[in-house]
């Protein structure tokens, strides 16, 4: 692709890069094939075809962001199953944040959605806050059908209501700071992300994953003044929170680096562990471009590191089979397609891959709030294939994943919580719920 950007926009460095990523494009279109929302609105512009000509314009142009660029590239899942299938090696997602943040730079939202994207930004990044926020939510989720209006205003506050939960589960004692020391001989230490949404939502994955990793002879470090990843803040185009976030955890682990060493630091949600992992390049133009390198190259999905230390079960086959959900931000954004699948199969579980595996289920972050209309088509797209597969329970890697799936007949359990299980830990507390009400 050709492209005519001057010797000073050039000599920005996000849009230098940007450069390169456009030039790298052939407009060969084969990313349309996979694209979610072109296979569902069928818009070249909701392709990432479409978005990257406009990215393109609206960047060689130098102009405030327009509300139809603005429209198109918020309908991006940020799936990156384009640059799975992409065969030039486009980097789309490096490309498509530059113009997120772009676009937070020059384009004046309307007042409801600026608020509710504060909000988020304000809540979701922060255990104590989110807690509080979803006690509220969960007591207003009997009214949200009460919510009046078409607007896209009332179709997000009746998506919040409606992904609130019923209850919340209290805190976890396992992710204050501190060390969980390897049972029997060390073998390995490494530091674990606890995170922010998902602490809040299922503490019980952190837990299962303490568990499981000392079990194998693995010190667990939990550091003081880590928190949010920044995914969610860097994917809404908010630039300074996101850095603020990333950088207090280069810092914090940057001390366990100096120190005692890590083999690795362990992230147990897909979508943290790809933005972890780009640390190195957000960072490339920071003062902290070394430490950033060093967490992204130590940075590792739970599964990763179980293959590497030689995860085995200790309970017979369950006999249960399990339809095997890849995140879009594990399986397109880390290239992670087969160990998950495998750690199953050797925990016993009969393991099926649904159709269309590789398109996104709707949550990605924020998008079933901030799309609520997209993200339930896909939802139940994603649905009815993992239906067809016959299987018991649903497997997945990701908490988004998980709260956009698991409020159906089948219930949907993180990876690392059945590998547990198989290898000692207690049952996951959804598959008794389910039994119960069956």
């Amino acid at each position: 692709m050709q492209t005519h950007f001057s010797a000073a926009q050039l000599a920005d460095p996000d849009t230098s890069e940007s450069n390169r990523i456009l030039r790298s494009c052939v407009h060969c279109g084969m990313c349309t094939a996979t694209c979610p929302t072109f296979l569902l609105l069928g818009d070249e512009l909701d392709s990432p075809r479409g978005r990257i000509y406009l990215i393109k314009e609206m960047l060689e142009g130098g102009q405030p962001a327009t509300e139809q660029v603005v429209r198109h590239v918020d309908r991006c899942l940020s799936c990156l199953s384009c640059m799975t299938t992409c065969p030039s090696g486009v980097h789309y997602m490096h490309l498509v944040d530059h113009a997120r943040a772009y676009i937070e730079k020059t384009y004046t939202r309307p007042w409801p959605e600026r608020a509710l994207r504060r909000m988020l930004s304000m809540l979701l990044p922060y255990p104590g806050r989110f807690r509080l926020a979803l006690r509220g939510a969960g007591l207003a989720r009997a009214f949200g059908g009460l919510v009046p209006g078409g607007s896209m205003t009332a179709q997000r506050l009746r998506a919040m209501l409606r992904l609130a939960p019923g209850s919340v589960p209290a805190a976890s004692p396992v992710e204050r700071p501190g060390v969980h020391p390897a049972e029997g001989p060390r073998r390995g230490r490494v530091a674990l992300l606890t995170g922010c949404a998902q602490q809040v939502l299922a503490p019980s994955i952190n837990e299962a994953t303490i568990r499981l990793l000392t079990r194998m002879g693995i010190e667990v470090v939990v550091t003081a003044e880590q928190g949010c990843c920044g995914s969610l803040d860097h994917h809404m185009g908010h630039h300074d929170p996101a850095m603020r976030l990333a950088r207090a955890n280069i810092r914090a682990w940057s001390r366990e680096i100096a120190g005692e060493g890590l083999d690795a630091i362990v992230v147990n949600t897909s979508g943290c562990g790809t933005t972890v992992k780009d640390y190195g390049f957000m960072f490339r133009e920071e003062p902290e471009h070394e430490a950033a390198a060093k967490v992204s190259a130590l940075a590792a999905d739970i599964s990763e590191v179980l293959q590497r230390f030689g995860y085995a079960p200790s309970r017979p086959a369950p006999g249960l089979t399990v339809a095997y959900h890849a995140a879009c931000s594990l399986q397109h954004g880390q290239k992670i397609t087969e160990a998950p699948k495998a750690l199953l199969k050797t925990a016993g579980f009969t393991v099926k891959e649904p159709a269309e595996g590789h398109i996104c289920c709707g949550s990605a972050g924020t998008y079933n709030l901030m799309q609520p209309e997209i993200a339930e088509q896909l939802k139940a797209r994603k649905r009815a294939n993992i239906d067809r597969t016959g299987a018991t329970l649903i497997a997945a890697g990701n908490i988004g994943c998980l709260t956009q799936l698991g409020d159906g007949a089948m219930p949907a359990v993180h990876t690392v919580e059945l590998l547990d299980w198989m290898a000692g830990g207690p049952e996951p507390s959804v598959l008794g719920r389910a039994r119960a009400a069956a």
